[in-house]
């Protein structure tokens, strides 16, 4: 287990993690870019128009993390760029499966 957590991420009663994310939908590609404030820095290829955004950053933290896209679950921020995801999986797992850079976005 993990001592620290970085402050984007924490873990929620049921044990599953809850990540923030500072969205910049428009990218040339997808990619996480480091952290942004108290929130994960993840640049998303989509336009934010009609949830393109939103389905392609969870289908790219999914794939980053080895689940299918229907485990995670955007649990706010559905408009804002400032979005909360829960993802069913413990805190260092997560941490090994995004392998963030460390330096600021």
């Amino acid at each position: 287990m993990i001592d620290a957590l970085p402050v984007w991420l924490k873990v929620a009663g049921d044990q599953s993690s809850l990540i923030a994310i500072h969205a910049q939908p428009g990218a040339s590609r997808s990619e996480i870019s480091g952290v942004h404030g108290e929130a994960l820095k993840i640049r998303i290829q989509a336009r934010p128009i009609e949830g393109a955004a939103n389905a392609t950053l969870l289908t790219f933290l999914a794939k980053r993390l080895g689940l299918p896209t229907a485990a995670l679950e955007l649990i706010a921020g559905e408009t804002s760029r400032t979005k909360r995801v829960r993802i069913p999986l413990a805190a260092n797992t997560v941490l090994a499966r995004l392998e963030v850079p460390l330096k600021a976005g």
